[in-house]
């Protein structure tokens, strides 16, 4: 039994679906109603409901944290959906005796003064490993896949001939499949305690623009304009999305702090070990293959 949060989420969905497809049981925290599915025992609740998180981790062997604020306008958010609502999962969990505790990060935890959100994901680190409990961290990259909201900006611009970029770095990437797999595996097995940073695969990360100009290719643009701006260029866009979209931004300033920074590039010394998970998905095959969903789905 595995009791999930963020489960009605890009990234939790995938969690889902891929625990029932090893023939898992899971119980899943949501907002809203939702459908029956089989395997499935739906908890209404949030994470700041108590009586909500005992019931969901009750008789639960394992605990997958997924749940989290990535983006908000008022970067306070973040202390209470991020280190607030993991220490209330922490406690939920503790109090029903769950073996394994699986906690999703950020990459951006490593750098912690870029941004509000990466200040909250390494703080929210701090409580897993010393909650007592049987822990794994993992600190995904960018993840892109099916139902992503987030690159999905990204494919867009690509299929316009236009990718803005930041100032020049590199990145590693993963889709949400392979993370999902991952996470699975790591709730069915005990230990070790350790923080991960999975990829996949590709030795020392993409290149900003060569993360473009693959995008470019997976939605058919065999010439993509991939510009490097200057950080002042990326604060002046992160205003003008204020102002247009309002609450519902993708560029905030606290995104605009980590996007600037040359290196988020998952470490070797953090891979995952071979025998517990190895990435399935090449990128350019996979960035195809989401383009080709975008595309089914009328969003391109």
């Amino acid at each position: 039994m595995l009791a999930i949060t963020g489960a009605t989420g890009f990234v939790g969905s995938a969690v889902l679906d891929e625990s029932l497809s090893q023939g898992h049981k899971a119980r899943a925290l949501t907002r809203r109603e939702q459908a029956a599915r089989a395997g499935v025992e739906w908890i209404s609740g949030t994470l700041e409901d108590p009586p909500a998180l005992a019931r969901l981790c009750d008789g639960a062997d394992a605990v997958i944290h997924v749940a989290g604020l990535t983006n908000t306008p008022d970067p306070r958010g973040f202390e209470t959906a991020n280190v607030t609502g993991t220490a209330s999962m922490i406690a939920a969990a503790r109090a029903a005796g769950a073996a394994r505790f699986v906690f999703v990060s950020s990459l951006s935890a490593r750098e912690p003064k870029l941004s509000a959100y990466g200040a909250s994901k390494a703080r929210a680190e701090t409580l897993v490993e010393a909650s007592g409990l049987d822990w794994t961290i993992v600190r995904p990259p960018a993840v892109y896949g099916p139902r992503d909201t987030e690159m999905f900006e990204l494919f867009r611009s690509a299929k316009l001939g236009l990718v803005p970029l930041p100032p020049g770095g590199a990145t590693s990437i993963i889709h949400s499949h392979d993370l999902a797999r991952l996470l699975v595996a790591l709730a069915a097995r005990k230990g070790p305690q350790a923080i991960h940073e999975p990829d996949d695969g590709r030795e020392g990360g993409w290149a900003h623009r060569e993360l473009a100009r693959a995008i470019g290719r997976a939605v058919g643009r065999k010439a993509v304009f991939a510009p490097h701006l200057p950080r002042t260029a990326l604060d002046l866009a992160a205003r003008a999305d204020r102002m247009l979209r309002g609450d519902r931004a993708k560029l905030t300033a606290d995104r605009v702090g980590y996007m600037a920074h040359p290196n988020w590039v998952a470490r070797s010394d953090r891979k995952v070990p071979r025998e517990v998970w190895q990435p399935r998905i090449d990128g350019e095959e996979g960035l195809k293959a989401t383009a080709e969903w975008y595309r089914a789905e009328g969003w391109l």
